[in-house]
């Protein structure tokens, strides 16, 4: 029998024996016990193979009827099926779910759209120089597609099928070539637009918007630590990561490309502008010419639309401010013109004391010469008072951008002319190569993201326009066709079934935990313990983390999180630091083996050499660099925090 068989009936017999030593004889069950015994036959027969939603469904409705028991049979029916139609329409009214088949379409699109090949070669092209580029370009790459996808099965077992054979053939260890696809396609778990953090927002009642502005810094921490260790193992042991060879390195240039080079510039901006003049490019269309000027002078264009952006927005503020302050000095004198109505009454008692604000004795204020007196109780005329207010106001308060704004362009204009510099004929054929990969999806994400976080778009609209924005990719491709549609439809529509179904069953599942009192047995029993909010959070990761082995992170949050979400105010946890710190921790629970789904993904399309062991050995580093991570989040928790307080 095979050792994972083996481990699933050790965890099989260790909870059928925990429930026999500490279950009461019969007699003595009360409804908390029967709740507790429902929780850990849940566990049991998800093991054992049942469909998840409908265990669920079916544990719930024959406790439900347990705790009803009393009332009779007729109305502990009635109560249980009014039960199960009321949860079942809470879950159907739950608008943030409509968010879920959106993503899940739109991640079939991009998965279906071939992007990820393209994505890969010419990330692996621009990190060329870096230590261990092949597997620096797989986790970008990694991070990227799962972003955009967010289906952790689909992004390892193509990263298995296009990138470990690269790494193998270019001599990378196996087991860092194993680790490095594992572990880079579980970001998609946390980076946003997550369906992992719309599940949870949904269960914990927390704002969707807030997860995804909390996990954008983690999930970009998360990635940058996994290339960071990819160079210094790279450094450390080059035989792992050998560097790639000049003719690995090497692009072939088009034929404009190597005659300009050859007889004119290998720099792409001077080169093309000296061909356009000249008898030296006579055999070289100027159409040819223009187009690829224009797409060298794109990152300058979009420098300087940034720039008249930033001016443009950065104008009125100031302005305004100057405007209100000229206004408030034209009103000033005339409140005090007309202010008749408002002299004090005579003998009012608010007289000065006399004496107490005279003047020194050889104190005088005379004019200066050549000035014309005013007579006693008369009004400047507005002119002069407008001009007097304009020669007390310093020079420097006068409308302007900040200079902040000259910093950032002036060391933005040298990062392009430093660009410019170094952009030869060989990185603008990198380059679009990125523009035909990366931009497009990078664009479709941030956009996504953006008008969620930004507060321009529900989760849901955004959902809708990221779909959308699939289908126009698959269609700049020439991928899409009406099979491609029809089969992301299916599975989209498959996946989006279960995930609603498991809503539906969890919601019955936990009323009747609820209804038997397991919950607040829990409670009861977490908080007899006198824990302090770090302990309790420790406890509360390990729990989840150890349920990541036999559970799939959906089973983890619809029916585990119930339990826990109590017990945040006792410990004065805020749900959405909560949520961050669950979710990367399910991506350990991905990589801890011995149950760890992603070595079984990449198992399935790996070369026969590259053992089972081989992966899981490759998996442990980066599960230590998650612990890490985690570590860091609980320790800064301004990592997550961050964002969301300073957007909302």
């Amino acid at each position: 029998m095979r050792k994972e068989a083996w481990f699933g009936i050790s965890i099989l017999i260790a909870i059928v024996a925990a429930l026999v030593i500490f279950m009461p004889a019969p007699a003595d069950i009360t409804n908390g016990h029967l709740g507790l015994l429902m929780l850990a036959l849940i566990v049991v027969t998800i093991m054992l193979g049942f469909p998840t939603a409908f265990t669920l469904m079916g544990m719930g409705v024959i406790f439900t009827l347990f705790a009803y028991r009393a009332m009779g049979p007729k109305l502990a029916i009635e109560q249980t099926l009014d039960l199960m139609v009321l949860r079942t329409y809470a879950v159907m009214t739950n608008d943030v779910l409509i968010a879920v088949p959106l993503f899940i379409f739109m991640g079939y699109l991009v998965e279906r759209a071939n992007l990820i090949e393209k994505l890969f070669k010419s990330l692996h092209l621009v990190m060329a120089k870096i230590p261990g580029s092949l597997a620096v370009a797989t986790v970008i790459t990694c991070a990227v597609f799962a972003t955009a996808t967010g289906i952790v099965g689909a992004v390892v077992t193509l990263m298995g099928l296009l990138a470990l054979p690269a790494m193998l053939k270019a001599g990378y260890d196996v087991k860092l070539s194993a680790g490095v696809i594992t572990a880079g396609g579980c970001l998609g778990i946390l980076i946003p637009p997550s369906v992992l953090l719309i599940v949870y927002g949904a269960v914990a009642g927390v704002s969707v918007v807030k997860l995804y502005a909390a996990a954008f810094f983690p999930g970009l921490m998360l990635a940058g630590m996994y290339v960071v260790y990819i160079i210094v193992v790279a450094k450390i042991k080059p035989a792992w990561a050998p560097p790639l060879s000049e003719e690995e390195r090497r692009i072939p240039l088009p034929e404009f490309a190597a005659s300009i080079k050859n007889s004119i510039s290998n720099k792409a901006l001077p080169g093309l502008l000296r061909a356009l003049k000249g008898e030296r490019n006579i055999a070289i269309p100027a159409s040819v010419i223009l187009k690829q000027l224009f797409i060298v002078l794109i990152p300058a264009i979009m420098f300087a639309c940034a720039i008249g952006l930033s001016y443009k927005l950065s104008l009125p503020t100031t302005q305004q401010a100057s405007t209100l302050t000229e206004m408030g000095s034209l009103n000033a004198p005339s409140t005090v013109q007309y202010a008749g109505s408002l002299q004090e009454p005579a003998g009012s008692g608010l007289a000065e004391p006399p004496g107490s604000l005279a003047e020194p004795p050889g104190a005088t204020l005379a004019e200066p010469p050549g000035t014309v007196a005013q007579p006693p109780g008369a009004t400047p005329p507005q002119s002069e008072q407008n001009a007097a207010s304009a020669s007390t106001t310093p020079e420097a308060d006068a409308p302007g951008v900040s200079p902040t704004f000259w910093i950032v362009f002036a060391a933005g204009l040298a990062l392009m002319i430093a660009f410019y510099a170094w952009f030869t004929f060989a990185r603008l054929e990198i380059f679009k190569m990125l523009m035909a990969s990366f931009f497009p999806l990078a664009i479709m994400i941030l956009a996504v993201l953006g008008s969620i976080v930004f507060g321009f778009a529900t989760p849901s609209e955004a959902a809708a326009m990221g779909a959308f924005g699939g289908i126009l990719l698959a269609l700049c491709y020439r991928r899409l066709n009406m099979p491609m549609l029809k089969e992301s439809v299916y599975l989209a529509a498959r996946t989006s079934a279960m995930v609603c179904w498991l809503f539906v069953g969890s919601s019955i599942f936990s009323a009747a935990f609820a209804l038997l009192g397991g919950q607040e047995i829990i409670n009861t029993w977490v908080v007899s313990m006198d824990l302090t909010p770090l302990e309790f959070m420790i406890l509360a990761q390990i729990v989840i983390f150890l349920l990541g082995w036999p559970l799939e992170w959906t089973e983890i949050i619809v029916i585990f999180m119930p339990i826990f979400l109590p017990l945040l105010a006792h410990y004065n946890i805020d749900p959405l630091f909560f949520g961050i710190l669950v979710a990367m921790n399910l991506q350990t629970a991905f990589l801890s083996p011995p149950v760890a789904m992603s070595a079984f993904y990449l198992k399935g399309v790996a070369p026969p050499h590259v053992t089972l062991n081989q992966i899981f050995l490759g998996m442990l580093p980066f599960m230590g660099i998650q612990i890490l991570a985690l570590i860091l989040l609980y320790v800064f928790p301004k990592i997550g925090l961050w964002l969301p307080e300073v957007l909302y």
